[in-house]
């Protein structure tokens, strides 16, 4: 085209204006003279007016402004997603990316890896403490690492040993909370050269489960991955450079407490120089690197060299580690606790049946652990041999930007090049918009007020977008019927996100009829594109400005329909939207939408399964609508100038059950309060609704009442969560006598020269134990012999204990002191035990037994028995 030229759009505006008399005409005219600027040609500023109501004839009507239907093209749009969808898909469920010479000598054989799990997952559930746990896994481990070591090659040596550590720490997760364990259990198995090795790296797998699941994914497969991984490394004939020491750790269910007690006290904790984590939020599938460093680039660049089937994000990093998710993983520890780097991965497809009875063997298929075992032993054979490892401290500045293409490879890159990048995407954006907003007032005037209009008018489509649909979802929640798309994940598709486009076209499309009456297609698509490249650029800049490696997006965001509109804006300017505007136009939206689906994917695999499982007081409803609002926002961004260019025309649902007696007694020990019920927990937001019509004895009439002078409301919390779920149902029940019975005793009291009062008690019981503590008026806790010696409060002001032990553990002893500062006749603390009996014959009681069988089979009550004691001192 040629500056000088004439298009279409503009002979169109002439035969309107020359139609148009009086005051109106003044501003068409000065838009048609910026429409005909050379300098608004080059930059994308089109012809602004038009009549819509079919003003002018012949070749004048059917030049430039022949635009697409909008049928055709909401059909072609919906056509276009659901392809990169279908795409998306199919790299999901490709598991391996090329083949495997599964079973050959030095490669990882999953049927192996099959055999291992099945055998830990038909011991059964194995709760720290448990026969199963500490005798019968411990025992088959040993065996198979025994079986592994006669095997080996002679260039290497096998050194294994069984660790059983006492300790306590404080943690700042669910509120904060201070743990404490005595007598549990490692299995640990040191591979090394002959000659030995000064330098190791650590891969960390827990073999223990959650109470009542038989714990497949979480984690006996990926101890079954290591089980294989140690095989083929001792059997290998390629000498390794460093040691590499499988921890296989009996306690990370219960809050991490196992690897701490391997990195602060074992002796080959001091070789360690990086970690390998391996873990699952859900149930087989791909498993994600989810978490890297701190900082320590040189580990992703391992992962990204090493791993035949690479599935990592740094996004997932960011959101992981900015507490949305309410998890944590053993890596946690290592880097706290041992200043260690590492690399965390996770299974979190089907997230459904995680930590219930049916995350069983045969739900994982047999490609997710080849693919797995192909990524882990890659890796770990990798810096098993590589001079970083040994000298790690000089590598460990800077963080890597790094994410997958659909599984096929990653790209990585420092964050200090990134932020090159994104600054050079800004700056590209600030010159294409300039131009067009820092001209000469009589020739912008319009655009300007149109581009900030515009930019009000999707400002406003958003944000009426979010408040429908919240409306919706807090009407759902209102009704009972929160959680009703739990099982069919599309049902809220449909519901929410059809809602926020449907807001989103409503008032684009207001706007175009009654507020943009005159004005031209071509010219308001352009609009509305640079206010989208607008909105993504502020985007970009900020995400920037925090810090955050995840800015990437933002990037390909605005830096791919920057390149296509400068590529199609000649063909724009001459033809209109036509088909090869669309064709081009798609082509170069294709990368940027289909990461954006990609990683929509792996929102929604993670996020949905947790909705069901937050507690009574997080509205799942409201958080999956804002969630799908936001989605809609960011897919619909360039998209919208398409409203301007058409012509008008149940998944398993967790509760928790305790039989719990529960005594009270004053300051004087006498009992002033007993009962015994079945304590129930709902894990949704629905609570009991939907569990009433099959029993109705639970019911809104046997609400749990708190009692205010106790610690925790006085029930038996497993782990400080009371802030999440405050619906809890008390049905009355016959009281329990479990045979091995949790004794408390004050051993001392003691008056201190610093006006404090020191308590020291002694507890034994069951393996599982809570303990709670409240200080009255007057009084504070100033230390205690756990932790570090500084108490840690939960959320709500009481301090919460966890507490577990192995077998034959000793008397768990400990002292408190209680600084007072004002006498109060009913004393100065309340403290409470609460004993959790969660395997063998203490774990059942017939009443429980009966009401479990009464629960649907879409419901799975975790149950067991437990006893609660306060005391006033």
């Amino acid at each position: 085209m040629e500056w000088g030229s004439e298009s279409g759009a503009v002979r169109r505006h002439r035969i309107g204006g020359e139609r148009r008399d009086g005051p109106a005409a003044a501003p068409q005219l000065e838009r048609e003279a910026l429409a005909q600027e050379p300098l608004a040609d080059a930059c994308g500023g089109g012809a602004r007016t038009r009549k819509r109501s079919g003003e002018g004839s012949g070749s004048a009507s059917r030049g430039a402004g022949t635009g697409l239907s909008e049928a055709r093209a909401s059909l072609g749009l919906a056509l276009y997603l659901l392809a990169l969808r279908a795409l998306v898909q199919l790299s999901l469920q490709q598991l391996m990316v090329r083949g495997t010479a599964v079973g050959h000598r030095g490669e990882f054989d999953a049927r192996r890896a099959r055999d291992y799990l099945e055998h830990i997952t038909s011991i059964g559930p194995r709760t720290t403490g448990s026969p199963e746990n500490e005798i019968l896994t411990v025992r088959y481990l040993l065996e198979q690492i025994k079986l592994i070591e006669v095997q080996s090659n002679n260039l290497h040596r096998i050194s294994v040993d069984v660790q059983r550590p006492t300790g306590s720490f404080s943690i700042d997760f669910l509120g904060g909370f201070t743990s404490y364990y005595d007598n549990i259990t490692n299995v640990v198995v040191k591979l090394e050269p002959r000659d030995g090795a000064q330098h190791a790296l650590l891969a960390n797998c827990h073999f223990d489960s959650v109470a009542n699941s038989p714990g497949a994914s979480d984690d006996a497969v990926s101890c079954s991955v290591m089980l294989e991984v140690l095989r083929v490394l001792s059997t290998s004939s390629e000498a390794l450079h460093h040691a590499v020491i499988f921890l296989f750790n009996g306690a990370e269910e219960n809050v991490l407490q196992a690897s701490h007690g391997f990195i602060t006290q074992h002796p080959w904790a001091s070789l360690i120089r990086a970690f390998i984590n391996l873990e699952a939020a859900g149930v087989g599938g791909k498993e994600l690197v989810f978490q890297t460093g701190p900082e320590n680039p040189w580990l992703v660049q391992a992962y990204v060299s090493a791993a035949k089937h690479p599935f990592a994000s740094v996004v997932a990093q960011e959101v992981f580690q900015s507490g949305i998710i309410p998890s944590d993983t053993d890596f946690r520890i290592y880097r706290d606790f041992g200043n260690i780097p590492g690399i965390d991965l996770a299974f979190i497809e089907n997230g459904y049946i995680y930590h219930t009875k049916y995350d069983t063997a045969d739900r994982i298929l047999t490609d997710s652990i080849q693919r797995a075992g192909d990524n882990i032993l890659a890796v770990v054979k990798y810096l098993a041999t590589s001079d970083m490892l040994a000298s790690s401290s000089k590598y460990q500045h800077g963080n890597m930007v790094f994410f997958d293409v659909l599984g096929l490879f990653v790209i990585a890159y420092p964050s200090r090049v990134g932020l090159i990048i994104n600054y050079m995407v800004v700056m590209a954006v600030a010159l294409y918009l300039g131009k067009k907003l820092l001209q000469p007032q009589n020739k912008t005037a319009a655009y300007t007020k149109d581009f900030f209009c515009g930019l009000g008018i999707t400002l406003i489509s958003w944000f009426t977008s979010l408040v429908t649909v919240l409306i919706i979802a807090v009407f759902i929640s209102l009704i009972g019927q929160s959680l009703s798309w739990y099982n069919h994940f599309y049902v809220s598709v449909c519901l929410y996100g059809t809602a926020a486009v449907a807001k989103i076209i409503f008032i684009h499309t207001l706007a175009k009829r009654f507020h943009y009456v005159n004005a031209s297609d071509q010219y308001l698509g352009e609009v509305f594109f640079d206010v989208s490249l607008f909105v993504h650029c502020g985007f970009l800049t900020a995400l920037t400005y925090q810090g955050l490696c995840s800015a990437f997006i933002s990037a390909v965001w605005v830096a791919f329909p920057l390149l296509t509109k400068l590529c199609v804006h000649k063909d724009f300017r001459r033809h209109g939207a036509g088909g090869k505007f669309i064709a081009f136009y798609l082509l170069g939206m294709f990368i940027p939408y289909l990461y954006a689906l990609y990683l929509i994917w792996a929102v929604f695999e993670m996020f949905t399964p947790i909705l069901g499982r937050s507690g009574s007081e997080i509205p799942p409803d409201v958080v999956l609508a804002s969630i799908l609002a936001g989605c809609t926002m960011i897919l619909s961004s360039y998209f919208i100038n398409f409203i301007y260019l058409a012509k008008s025309t149940k998944r398993t649902m967790l509760t928790l059950t305790l039989h719990v007696t529960r005594t009270f007694h004053d300051l004087d020990g006498n009992v002033v309060k007993r009962d015994s019920g079945i304590w129930i927990n709902g894990f949704d937001y629905t609570g009991m609704s939907h569990i009433t019509p099959h029993i109705p004895e639970i019911n809104d009439t046997i609400r749990a009442h708190c009692e205010e002078n106790a610690p925790l409301c006085g029930f038996p919390w497993y782990l400080p969560v009371h802030f999440l779920i405050r619906k809890n149902w008390y049905l009355p029940a016959p009281e329990v006598s479990p045979k091995e019975a949790a004794h408390f005793r004050l051993v001392s009291k003691e008056q201190t020269p610093w006006d404090s009062v020191k308590l020291t008690f002694e507890v034994t019981g069951p393996s599982h134990m809570s303990f709670y503590v409240r200080t009255h008026k007057g009084s504070t806790l100033s230390q205690w012999s756990l932790g570090n010696g500084t108490p840690v409060t939960s959320k709500g002001g009481d301090y919460f204990v966890f507490y577990s032990h192995g077998l034959q553990a000793s008397a768990w002893q400990f002292w408190i002191e209680v600084q007072v500062l004002e006498e109060q006749p009913e004393g100065v603390v309340t403290v409470a035990i609460a004993a959790h009996y969660l395997s063998g014959d203490d774990k059942r009681s017939s009443q429980l037994d009966a009401l479990k069988e009464k629960f649907p089979d879409w419901t799975f009550p975790s149950a067991w028995v437990c006893t609660y004691n306060l005391f006033v001192f």
